[in-house]
């Protein structure tokens, strides 16, 4: 039995990944929501996660931490999570490398908070470049599921865990309320209408903890729900 440790729903964008990669492939699993300051690792989650952060996946007495080696530990029981072409499954895998490391100015300056809503938030310069180079990672892994004949509204045409790591990205686009071209808005509402996408949401709304950074997002004006 799988057990995933996770972070607060309303602000843990790591934790959002695999835990709805699970959900979607239908695994199992058992999950412990902890709390997290957002300042990185913590020496109170040493119990269960021995980098002290969270995500962290639990096979019986095995630990596994990081979303990217949770993703592909489950990928190698379940190889439909990433796509079938040699060349997709390549390129989804440079996708989810890039988005762990990359797209700084959008996470510092609009960090995820499920419960935001703005309207028109005008994107600074940095975040702009970031919106647009992750628009065009999407069309092009669109552009790949196309030539494949691949059919499916997700990136590769079905669900697979380049969804699941682009997922915070919909959470803030939302949220912020960023204007989008009809193609990407298009992806964000697939990504939205997804069933354990609108779990999430419910339970980060019913959520009451508040982290100090929480007051970052005052300057965009939107109501909080």
């Amino acid at each position: 039995m799988f057990h995933l440790y996770i972070g607060h729903k309303n602000y843990s964008s790591w934790s959002l990944r695999p835990w709805l990669l699970m959900k979607h492939f239908g695994i199992p699993f058992a999950e412990t929501v902890v709390a997290v300051s957002g300042k990185g690792a913590n020496a109170s989650h040493r119990g269960y996660s021995d980098n002290g952060l969270v995500p962290c996946l639990h096979d019986d007495n095995f630990r596994v931490w990081d979303t990217i080696a949770i993703c592909e530990y489950l990928a190698e029981q379940y190889p439909e999570m990433w796509p079938a072409d040699r060349q997709a499954r390549a390129r989804a895998r440079s996708i989810c490398a890039e988005m762990h490391s990359g797209f700084g100015a959008l996470r510092s300056q609009l960090p995820m908070n499920v419960r935001l809503r703005a309207q028109g938030v005008a994107p600074s310069p940095e975040v702009a470049a970031d919106v647009a180079r992750i628009i065009a990672i999407w069309r092009n892994a669109r552009e790949i599921a196309a030539t494949l004949n691949i059919a499916g509204d997700y990136l590769f045409g079905e669900f697979s865990i380049a969804d699941a790591m682009y997922a915070p990205v919909i959470w803030r686009l939302y949220c912020y309320g960023l204007a989008l071209p009809d193609d990407a808005q298009a992806y964000v509402n697939t990504m939205l209408a997804h069933p354990a996408m609108r779990e999430w949401e419910a339970a980060a709304l019913a959520e009451t903890t508040r982290l100090p950074f929480d007051k970052l997002v005052d300057q965009f004006g939107g109501a909080r729900v």
